[in-house]
């Protein structure tokens, strides 16, 4: 038996670290839109409490990369996000690019992430920024996580259902391998986003919803979410292995095994 995948089709697998199709990455690219996330030995310890966790991939910054140490993603996909802009901007949601396709392949990436905020003013040239991505994404081989946003002055809820089915077609049409947005209100209108996607959806974290993570996370991939993007309420919380480990067995479907009793457990055990 012959196997044909491609280069770009091998990479999508090795994100998903059960090969399931579904997602859990944790964004940590944080430090440049809003400040530090932790101090800076602290850094690699969080990575490796996401790993142990069970997150599939992290994204992080090009120059990030450098200071990661390299054992820690042996079990771990590495997503280099292209995009950026800071808090301090006249406007905070006009993104930029700040690397290119090649550098993260040099640096060893599995794939590459850019940031979109449909109804910006500057739009149009993220919009270009995102299709000139993909074409290099494609020439490399590299799966492209598309994070698209309504978000601008023009945008009065950016929990529309209709908004939503709108950026995730975006993604699609502009040459991304996956989408990442905000999710739905009320959630279970995800459903109709997921539906109108020709690729797989992932949904942010939900850092303004009032939802526990892990009952977020059920309605979520309830409505059919490929998995979950989830920055803030990963790395923030106090125990980030725990919580990564809760949202990584919902969105790999891994039910515990049933508990067993005293007497079955001592015949396993083999001392009955």
């Amino acid at each position: 038996m012959v196997f044909t995948l491609t280069g770009k089709e091998l990479r999508l697998a090795r994100l998903s670290r059960p090969a399931d199709g579904r997602f859990l990455f944790v964004p940590l690219d944080h430090p440049v839109s809003d400040g530090p996330i932790t101090n800076g030995l602290g850094f690699n310890r969080l990575v490796r409490s996401l790993v142990a966790g069970g997150a599939d991939a992290v994204v992080v910054h090009k120059g990030r990369v450098r200071l990661i140490d390299p054992r820690l993603l042996r079990d771990c996909g590495l997503i280099v996000h292209l995009s950026a802009s800071t808090a301090h901007a006249p406007d905070p949601n006009a993104k930029v690019l700040v690397g290119e396709v090649e550098e993260a392949v040099r640096l060893g990436a599995d794939g590459i992430s850019v940031h979109v905020n449909v109804g910006s003013p500057t739009e149009a040239q993220q919009l270009a920024d995102l299709g000139r991505v993909a074409a290099a994404c494609a020439h490399w081989g590299l799966p492209l996580l598309a994070m698209v946003y309504p978000r601008g002055p023009e945008v009065a809820d950016p929990h529309q259902p209709a908004l939503l089915k709108h950026v995730v077609n975006i993604a699609a049409d502009l040459g991304a391998d996956l989408v990442k947005t905000t999710w739905a209100e009320p959630m279970e209108r995800m459903a109709e986003v997921v539906e109108s996607s020709p690729i797989p959806v992932l949904v942010a974290g939900g850092a303004g919803s009032d939802e526990d993570v892990t009952d977020f996370a059920h309605a979520a991939m309830s409505a059919g979410c490929a998995g979950l993007s989830a920055g803030r309420r990963v790395f923030g919380h106090p125990s980030p292995t725990d919580v990564c480990a809760a949202l990584a067995d919902i969105v790999h479907d891994r039910r515990p095994e049933p508990a067993l009793t005293p007497i079955i457990s001592r015949v396993v055990a083999g001392t009955l």
